[in-house]
């Protein structure tokens, strides 16, 4: 699409109206459709990292703007969600003008029963309520590493793992300028993991909200802490401080999240060193930060 006052009407107060049997019988937007700016549009493709390997879904499709370009300049395929049928029959109308019919599709869905789950990159022009809404399912349902693009609105105390600020001289709503957000989907790090260092054996409680990770444990005998935690996809790094330990009293690790073991280096006292930890007890992602954390 973009644009966000359609998307919400057309996915979050469309009327739906039930008939006995439990079907739906119709749903109608309430407000106008609002174009994503060109210029955005470039930038939350260029944000996301947009590649042919990808498969994008965009949620509240409008004319197919965002898709079509994902697929004309990036290679990418993809199928948009739009509620408003008439949209989607001009996106569908565009992509074949422009082309790239055979990569794109366009659904007349309402994106609440839409499985996005096939989804690397989900743009986003919606209100921050009907973020809210599917927050829990973007967490639940898109592999690590899918990467989240929103077009002028954040979703709370999720931070972004990037953001950007787009000039849109003439814009015709707002001030003359859009924010992008980025979010990487985080693999689920949290629990307890136990391996073996110099220091001896280290046992470790990591907690995890969205992509952030603190935790407490022990090297050896002293008591340890995590700081600077964090995700991106799979990939996983902190620091682990642990007073009275000399030169690895500061542990910096780095690796990969795959399934219940971590691979990657651990770098103490000037020394590199390879790392595997093995989780004994698997913990779940919480969707509240901390007081201070954001």
């Amino acid at each position: 699409m973009k644009r966000g006052w359609t998307r919400w009407a057309g996915a979050a107060v469309a009327l739906v109206f039930w008939c006995g049997s439990g079907a739906a019988a119709t749903v109608q937007p309430d407000v106008p459709y609002v174009p994503t700016p060109p210029a955005v549009v470039d930038a939350m493709l260029k944000l996301a990292d947009v590649r042919e390997r990808d498969y994008v879904i965009d949620l509240g499709s409008g004319d197919g703007r965002i898709l079509i370009a994902a697929a004309k300049r990036h290679g990418a395929r993809g199928y948009g969600v739009e509620i408003d049928g008439d949209l989607v029959s001009a996106a569908r109308a565009e992509a074949q003008r422009q082309g790239v019919a055979g990569r794109v599709e366009f659904r007349e869905e309402n994106l609440y029963i839409t499985d996005f789950s096939r989804a690397s990159v989900m743009t986003l022009y919606l209100y921050p309520k009907l973020l809210m809404d599917l927050r829990p399912r973007f967490i639940a349902d898109l592999r690590p590493g899918s990467r989240i693009v929103s077009h002028d609105f954040d979703m709370d105390d999720w931070p972004p793992d990037a953001r950007l600020t787009v000039p849109v001289p003439g814009k015709p709503y707002g001030p003359p300028h859009s924010e992008v957000f980025l979010w990487v989907v985080p693999e689920n790090a949290a629990g307890a993991w136990r391996w073996r260092s110099e220091a001896g054996e280290v046992n470790l409680e990591l907690n995890q909200a969205f992509q952030m990770l603190d935790g407490r444990g022990r090297v050896g005998q002293q008591e340890a802490r995590v700081e600077q935690g964090r995700m991106r996809g799979a990939e996983i790094r902190f620091i682990l401080t642990s007073p009275g330990q000399g030169n690895a009293a500061r542990q910096e690790y780095s690796g990969r999240v795959n399934g219940d073991t971590i691979e990657g280096t651990m770098t103490a006292g000037g020394r590199e060193a390879g790392w595997t930890a093995t989780r004994i007890r698997r913990g779940s992602i919480t969707m509240k930060m901390a007081t201070g954390d954001r």
